[in-house]
């Protein structure tokens, strides 16, 4: 693998895992890619035998870690279930976030600890970590008082970094992520279904809109600059926790009427309201990432209504080539 740093991306498939990867290859790393189905390499990167790798085979995992010998691993796995899906069965929703979250990870904190001791890791947790927090805004220091599978396995993988790095030395930091969108958002998103809403309006290829919760506040990022601070915290020489979010926080209704006022188009006489749509309550959360910006300089390229615009001019171009 040449004298690149070498980095292995499991969940390599998501928004943040696709945006990660190219980050990394335009900083001149080898990077190896683990998805569910396929494993992605670029030129620089390590050729593995039998992949597809399954992340919850033990040995496997390990096999992975000695024949790559990585200075990073992120862990960007995830098991999504968003507030307007359909409600799943409690017990088989949180033993596939467990084994995502959890059991996975696990696998890769015991190979990193029999195999590659002095890489480091990333691994992303979430704002739903802190549940229904007692204060507005919530920093490194909030108690974590997850309330559904999501959130409970996330802590569970949180404590499992911060166990092998106290009893083991291992370099395991964790994100605190909140709301971040790019145009690489699956359809079932909120943010991905606002802008294809409102582009598919502006087309007339329908005419109405049908949303859970105007008033919902959401302290949205861009994806691109959390990957950043996923980078950035990974190079840091202590590993730690880190909250990472803008600290402000918009509507629903603010989103909306931001994209559909990209377009030209007045929302109030294309968006409904259905508060069946929401499977689950959506706590208010609103990040303090004042411990990151200090240790790691960083900070968010671009604000909350040019993100917007940026989602808008990226469907409405998605869009004039064809569906996808």
């Amino acid at each position: 693998m040449s004298g690149a740093r070498r980095a292995i991306i499991v969940g390599s498939a998501g928004q943040d895992g696709r945006l990660l990867f190219e980050r990394l290859d335009r900083d001149g790393w080898a990077v190896l890619g683990v998805a569910r189905r396929a494993v992605r390499r670029n030129p620089a990167g390590v050729v593995l035998p039998g992949e597809p790798i399954d992340i919850l085979d033990r040995p496997a995992v390990d096999d992975l870690v000695a024949r790559a010998a990585p200075d990073a691993v992120f862990y960007l796995a995830a098991f999504h279930h968003g507030a307007e899906d359909k409600p799943a069965d409690d017990a088989d929703l949180y033993l596939r976030s467990h084994d995502v979250h959890v059991r996975g990870l696990l696998h890769v904190l015991e190979a990193l600890r029999r195999r590659a001791a002095a890489a480091r890791l990333f691994y992303a947790a979430s704002s739903h970590c802190f549940g229904e927090p007692a204060t507005p805004m919530q920093d490194e220091t909030t108690p974590l008082r997850p309330r559904e599978p999501y959130g409970i396995t996330k802590t569970a993988g949180l404590l499992l970094c911060r166990m092998y790095r106290t009893a083991h030395g291992i370099g395991a930091s964790t994100g605190l992520l909140y709301n971040h969108e790019s145009p690489l958002r699956e359809p079932r998103f909120l943010s991905t279904k606002i802008v294809r809403g409102a582009v598919a309006i502006a087309r007339g290829r329908t005419d109405r809109l049908v949303l859970g919760n105007l008033g919902a506040r959401v302290d949205w990022g861009y994806a691109p600059d959390y990957v950043d601070a996923m980078v950035r915290i990974v190079a840091h020489p202590v590993a730690d926790e880190f909250v990472v979010a803008t600290g402000r926080a918009h509507t629903v209704e603010e989103f909306v009427a931001l994209a559909f006022g990209r377009l030209g188009i007045d929302w109030r006489r294309h968006v409904d309201t259905d508060p069946a749509l929401l499977a689950k309550p959506v706590a208010s959360l609103l990040g303090d990432s004042a411990k990151l910006r200090g240790a790691t300089g960083w900070t968010p390229s671009i604000d909350f209504p040019a993100m917007v615009a940026l989602l808008v001019d990226a469907e409405l171009a998605r869009t004039a080539q064809g569906p996808s």
